[in-house]
């Protein structure tokens, strides 16, 4: 039983200001059991938290550069030893098969803190052009605000380019899968992470998420989630003027361009979307395909997903464990209520749990066909093991209906020809566009268009938006 009851802040773990609550039950999805329990912070809380970040602030934001790289290289050294510790957090919290939550849940948390170690290396925060003098200084008091279904994924991309930048921080996790962002926690501790700079409040959106995107000093909210609570963040901000970055929803499109590439394009689309039980923002989740060759890409994408093996997250042939609640399972049931109720094709999958899962929030693998732009399944985010295939006409057809989406976030082309996948990459409104299944790299600017959001996040690019430009007008002497 994991009782996460404390705070983090200032540099020790503290008892809530408001004592005696009984506290927020945190279940495994998996079974429906209680496996812990965390307090619910109030804006007294997160108060504390400011203060001491705010106080931390005056000192570490001078840092220098080579003192900030041994931090982060301190902090590396605690994550790895607790790594193993964290999977099975997140594993617990959230559902995700033991395996998986090893081989990337935990994974990406050392990647991101390795990888912004390693931009720190050739970071400039100062530069000197034309008798000026451009320097970046970090923005403050930063306040996260981070989701439950790539916990420690989110937590890293977001605090170690804000220790790069000499940011301080207040971290609230996902009350839903708090357990791994509280392990995280005490290895900032470990590692000796100076008192104030990071700290950590648990809480829900109403008395700590809101808390902290009106407090007038934090300087910045980092948000990653729905995009109906990035909203709900920007407003609350606005009137503190504090940046506000957002990393929302996404309805991905993945265009399949030619006959040659189907087979590998579907193979690996369905794999993809269901990965995490289809619990990413940037799942493909929308396959667009040649009319002609739907009842094949139909058929192929039926057997991968028969395929997959839905069950216990502990049991090493598992590849999609349950999604991670209960609201969340009655939300994904009704929009596939909705997919066959207009009209869409069912090809496997369907209504209620897989057979012989009576217990825990398992959603049956679900692909629908025949699918048109303006359904609700091709609208909304499903956030589940959901795939729905469109068929389209032309190149054009496809490019259109790609683009029809209030979302942005990311997109995937598939075709024999570069030079056409090219073109067609050119031509889609998203922040991350993949070619023939080119993987995601930790270097590489993760973010969106439109309501996916704003900023991008991981390495030099997620540094960037922790640093203000200041500039320094007549610092060297004119030239004769």
């Amino acid at each position: 039983m994991y009782d996460y009851r404390q705070f983090y802040i200032d540099g020790a773990w503290v008892d809530p200001v408001t004592p005696g609550s009984p506290g927020l039950p945190v279940v495994n999805p998996a079974t429906e059991e209680r496996i812990g329990t965390i307090s619910l912070g109030t804006p007294a809380d997160v108060d504390l938290a400011v203060t001491a970040a705010r106080r931390a602030f005056a000192s570490f934001s001078v840092t220098t550069v080579p003192e900030r790289r041994l931090l982060i290289d301190r902090v590396i050294k605690a994550y790895e030893r607790r790594q193993d510790d964290i999977a099975r957090a997140i594993s617990d919290e959230m559902g995700a098969p033991l395996a998986f939550a090893k081989r990337s849940q935990s994974r990406l948390g050392v990647g991101h803190l390795a990888t912004i170690r390693q931009v720190l290396e050739s970071y400039s925060f100062t530069e000197d052009r034309d008798g000026l003098r451009l320097v970046r200084e970090p923005v403050g008091v930063c306040a996260f605000i981070t989701p439950w279904n790539w916990p420690m994924n989110q937590i890293t991309c977001k605090v170690a380019p804000a220790l790069a930048a000499g940011c301080t921080m207040v971290l609230k996790p996902s009350e839903i899968a708090p357990l791994s962002g509280t392990i995280f926690a005490e290895v900032m501790h470990e590692a000796r992470v100076p008192a104030g700079v990071f700290n950590l409040v648990h809480g829900d959106g109403a008395g700590v998420g809101q808390a902290l995107a009106t407090h007038p000093e934090v300087d910045m909210v980092s948000f990653t989630g729905s995009t109906r609570a990035g909203i709900a963040v920007a407003k609350a901000g606005a009137d503190t003027v504090k940046r506000v970055h957002q990393e929302l929803g996404g309805k991905s499109p993945l265009v399949v361009l030619d006959e040659a590439i189907l087979d590998a394009a579907v193979r690996w689309g369905v794999a993809d979307c269901f990965s995490n039980s289809g619990q990413s923002c940037n799942a493909p989740t929308r396959m667009l395909v040649p009319a002609k060759l739907q009842d094949r890409a139909m058929a192929l994408a039926r057997k991968v997903a028969d395929g997959l093996v839905v069950g216990d997250p502990r049991d090493p042939a598992t590849n999609l464990g349950p999604v991670v609640s209960q609201l969340q399972f009655d939300r994904i049931q009704r929009l596939i209520h909705a997919g066959i109720g207009e009209g869409a094709t069912l090809v496997t999958g369907g209504e209620g749990r897989p057979a012989g899962l009576e217990r825990g929030w398992y959603v049956r693998p679900t692909i629908f066909a025949g699918v048109r732009n303006d359904m609700t399944i091709a609208r909304e985010e499903i956030f589940g093991p959901v795939l729905a295939i469109l068929p389209y006409d032309t190149e054009a057809d496809a490019v259109r209906i790609a683009n029809d989406t209030p979302y942005g976030l990311a997109a995937y082309v598939w075709a024999t020809d570069l030079d056409v996948a090219r073109r067609v990459a050119g031509r889609i409104r998203a922040g991350m566009v993949h070619v023939n299944g080119a993987d995601m790299e930790l270097n590489a600017p993760f973010g969106g268009f439109k309501q996916s959001g704003n900023g991008r996040e991981w390495g030099e690019f997620g540094l960037a938006d922790f640093v203000e430009l200041k500039v320094v007008l007549g610092y060297s002497p004119p030239k004769r």
